[in-house]
């Protein structure tokens, strides 16, 4: 049955946990119950979104209607495990990209994921009306179910198995954690110069602005897209820390040999 998800629990109180309730206060859904091993975390969620909190696995609410496990990912088996053992005919799905739905395993509790795909931290809630959401259930039902549920969140909803997120979750880890570690290194480079990484901002919103019009291989640019060579050979000698340089050759030669590996390949095809 496609039964109305009143009744929620969130399992974990991290920077999804933490924007996921927020998301769900701000669209008039009440969290019933919030869960997380340190009572500092659990507290300090629950009394965000106003409700109850447990630090144990063996007190959290039976029967609600959705369980959403959103913990560390080494953690979810052994969770979904025991969330599972109390959900009834609720269902319990986890959020995270990289896991793929089997690890629920031969439960008959209905199951599923709800992966939204953006960077959360728990400093800056994120608007989930502007964000996408792929989900994934153990049957059809259970799939409408959480497509409905993630429908209050944002329009933005997409059915995708879990061999296709785990390529989805590869995509955000290069557009998204690889690109934050290269603004870390920025910084670092800027705080050397006693310069703020604000002066960067306007450099990166048209950065990323462009690729609403461009595809990112099209709007690349820098010494590597030119095969400026000379400045590149006189940017590495600025660079002290082998750390940084070892990023710095590795992405200039992955921009210097792209296009001529890409389109060498697309002929062996």
């Amino acid at each position: 049955m496609q039964g109305s998800i009143e009744r929620i629990v969130i399992v974990g109180a991290g920077n999804l946990a933490t924007n996921l309730g927020e998301a769900l206060r701000r669209k008039g859904r009440r969290v019933e119950q919030v869960f997380s091993r340190t009572s500092e975390s659990a507290a300090a969620l629950a009394e965000r979104l106003g409700c109850e909190y447990t630090t144990s696995l063996e007190d959290i609410v039976r029967d609600a209607d959705l369980y959403v496990v959103s913990v560390k990912d080494g953690a979810v088996g052994e969770v979904v495990r025991k969330v599972t053992e109390r959900a009834g005919k609720g269902i319990v799905v986890h959020t995270a990209g990289s896991i793929p739905m089997s690890v629920f395993g031969e439960t008959q509790t209905r199951h599923g994921v709800f992966y939204p795909m953006q960077t959360f931290s728990k400093q800056k809630i994120v608007d989930f009306n502007e964000l996408s959401i792929f989900v994934e259930a153990s049957d059809e039902d259970t799939l409408v179910s959480i497509e409905n549920f993630a429908h209050v969140l944002t329009d933005n909803v997409y059915r995708l198995n879990s061999e296709q997120r785990r390529y989805l979750h590869l995509a955000a880890v290069f557009a998204c954690n690889f690109a934050n570690h290269c603004f870390t290194l920025a910084d670092d480079v800027l705080r050397s110069q006693g310069l703020p990484f604000s002066v960067m901002m306007p450099l990166i919103r048209e950065t990323v602005g462009k690729l609403e019009v461009l595809a990112p291989r099209d709007a690349q640019t820098g010494p590597a897209a030119r095969g400026d060579l000379n400045v590149i050979e006189a940017q590495r000698q600025l660079i002290s820390n082998e750390l940084s340089l070892r990023v710095y050759d590795t992405i200039t030669d992955g921009i210097l040999h792209y296009n001529s590996y890409t389109n060498h390949s697309s002929k062996d095809d």
